[in-house]
């Protein structure tokens, strides 16, 4: 593995028993950015220079994480979502693509507040900040993730207020044109259906709601919603496909409407928009 033309091959080789190609050339390129800081036509132009041991060596204990079901995200601190850079930890969830089109969808309507429930690394609220000139609240009940919220901010040069704040035990909202949330959705029960490296590493509390309260935290941020949001605001879910139905009827008892659930690229009910009349 004496050049840059040798380190995807490298990959393939040695992760092969545990993952397809194309994920596999995926982790290989993301490790060169980060280690290098070439793109994938920047490999094709530096292939034949030579790398150091010490960006071997570091390779080598890419390998070793990604054998041991450690996201590539978590070995090297760092994700792209939506043409940014965020760093993620233990704390924060790794930035989803479905996520990315909840984004897109929010940034085609026209609004200059927005509340973000449970941030998280605060992607969806740097996201749309970085397209839109708008104030944001980010609010999460974990205050390591807040940290790295910040600090993603920090880095992507945008300003929101992140504030520490369960929701289960909150009794109103500042009003605001738009309420976004990607809450715990997952059920214990499936548990079992998930990948050991997102079960292994990724924060449970941001993942997991019971079994027997499913829509526990839907429930509670459209209540709220419906009392915060100004006159035509809009309320924003990303949601387990399994309840879309479910999650309709309860926002349409609280009394929003022109409900609108919408398919994300796997062609599964993953968005929901509703708006307070």
């Amino acid at each position: 593995m004496e050049k840059v033309s040798n380190i995807v091959p490298y990959y393939i080789k040695q992760l092969k028993d545990i993952a397809q190609e194309r994920e596999i050339i995926s982790w290989a390129y993301i490790s060169i950015d980060f280690l290098l800081g070439y793109n994938r036509s920047e490999c094709i132009i530096n292939s034949d220079k030579e790398i150091t041991i010490d960006v071997s060596d570091r390779i080598n204990q890419i390998i070793g994480d990604l054998k041991a079901n450690i996201p590539i995200q978590y070995i090297i601190g760092e994700a792209e979502f939506f043409g940014l850079k965020f760093k993620v930890n233990e704390h924060t969830l790794i930035p989803r693509l479905e996520t990315e089109e909840l984004v897109q969808w929010i940034l085609e309507h026209e609004f200059t507040s927005l509340l973000d429930i449970g941030t998280g690394s605060g992607c969806i609220s740097i996201a749309v900040k970085k397209n839109k000139n708008v104030e944001i609240l980010a609010i999460d009940v974990s205050g390591p993730a807040l940290l790295m919220a910040k600090e993603n901010a920090r880095i992507n040069e945008v300003d929101i207020n992140f504030l520490v704040q369960d929701i289960l035990t909150t009794d109103s909202l500042m009003r605001v044109d738009v309420i976004i949330s990607n809450p715990p959705y997952v059920l214990e029960k499936e548990k079992d259906l998930m990948l050991n490296n997102v079960l292994d590493n990724e924060p449970h509390s941001a993942l997991f709601v019971s079994n027997e309260n499913p829509l526990l935290f839907y429930k509670k941020i459209a209540e709220l919603a419906y009392l915060s949001l100004s006159k035509n605001g809009l309320l924003f879910f990303e949601i387990n496909e399994n309840f879309g139905v479910e999650i309709v009827e309860l926002l349409k008892c609280i009394g929003f409407v022109d409900i609108e659930l919408k398919k994300d690229i796997n062609e599964k009910d993953r968005m929901l928009k509703a708006i307070k009349n």
